[in-house]
């Protein structure tokens, strides 16, 4: 055996599809005279009129396995039935390939990101188009666009191709995504972000970008997308304005009653306390609500206040010092000019958040 035959030995490539048509038939039969060992088809819940394209399938090549959902159960539950059937009865099998059933994917790509991800090791692989090929429609082209810049501000990943149906998983990550919310078309958005919270790498494959502009459609939303994406940075958005009404109206009190005879120390003395009154509320939040992590609790508690403490006191440093540019003695004033500082440091917090307090990393 050469090490081509290895290499598609080692792989099993799964092609969820709902009412194929004759270009299925096209894509098992590339997939099977390059050499591909095991083929796992996943019918959808397709009506009747469209079993014939499985039965032909089969016909041609008895050896594809074909697994059926009595009725439409989406595109993220066929990869996740696909995913439990080769976790539990392709032992030899090192990992998996996705693809769509349209003939977008081709067979040399389909090779060329199974082969990285056996020298990875470790990474998932992305088959990446080219989106400023000529041809691509324009729909696409924004919709991946949008998502890309979501991705890149909200989650730190920069990817070129964020719809990408083309993925190479290597077998220790099956089980875990089974277990990623989606049963239809955002499951494959959920999987990136979820390799994130994870720490589960990616590297980018290039590949053929291939359209059919007579036949194109897209399961794209680019609405429902940048939701997905953005909605973790707007939960997080929430939860820092909640304990921002805290913080701001404790600040205020304590400098109304307590300013003038704490003197030079009132804005400190006020950051403070306000910081640590609404620091555990927020902390709560964040962690069970907008990063949702369910583990090492302690652990991301002592890291919220090992970032929150220097936090709080380059807030008031700051405040102090403008508040001393300003000559300002006014509550009010230096109530918003702590608001302008704070909004400043609320983006640093979220990605070092993100990255370090809450991370899941191993």
């Amino acid at each position: 055996m050469d090490e081509r035959e290895s290499c598609l030995e080692s792989l099993a490539v799964i092609l969820p599809s709902l009412n194929p048509d004759k270009k299925f038939l096209g894509v098992v039969d590339g997939l099977e005279e390059q050499g591909f060992k095991h083929i796992v088809v996943v019918d959808d819940g397709s009506d009747s009129e469209h079993q014939v394209y499985f039965d032909k399938a089969r016909e041609a090549h008895p050896d594809i396995t074909v697994l059926h959902h009595g009725v439409n159960r989406g595109k993220g539950r066929g990869l996740k039935t696909a995913f439990a059937y080769v976790d539990e009865n392709l032992p030899g099998v090192k990992g998996v390939i996705t693809i769509d059933g349209d003939g977008q994917h081709l067979v040399g790509d389909i090779i060329a990101c199974g082969e990285r991800m056996l020298r990875e090791g470790d990474k998932v692989v992305l088959g990446c188009r080219d989106f400023n090929s000529p041809g691509v429609p324009a729909r696409s082209v924004a919709g991946n666009k949008t998502t890309a810049r979501l991705f890149r501000i909200c989650y730190g990943i920069k990817l070129s191709d964020t719809q990408t149906g083309l993925r190479a998983i290597p077998r220790q990550y099956l089980k875990p995504f089974c277990g990623i919310e989606g049963e239809r078309f955002e499951y494959e958005t959920n999987m990136l972000l979820n390799m994130k919270r994870m720490g589960i790498g990616f590297a980018e494959q290039p590949i053929t970008t291939v359209y059919d502009p007579e036949d194109y459609s897209s399961h794209y939303d680019a609405v429902k997308d940048s939701w997905r994406i953005f909605k973790v940075m707007f939960k997080f958005l929430m939860s820092s304005l909640g304990s921002t009404v805290i913080d701001l109206t404790v600040f205020y009190l304590v400098m109304r009653f307590f300013g003038a005879a704490a003197g030079k120390y009132a804005e400190l003395l006020s950051t403070a306390v306000a910081r640590a009154l609404s620091s555990f509320a927020n902390f709560n939040a964040n962690n069970a609500v907008v990063f949702e992590n369910h583990k090492g609790y302690k652990r991301a508690l002592l890291r919220y206040y090992c970032l929150c403490i220097p936090q709080m006191l380059v807030s008031a440093g700051l405040v102090t010092l403008i508040n001393h540019l300003l000559s300002n003695s006014l509550p009010l004033v230096a109530t918003l000019i702590k608001f302008a500082v704070d909004i400043c440091l609320f983006f640093i917090s979220y990605q070092i958040q993100r990255e370090w307090v809450f991370s899941q990393k191993k």
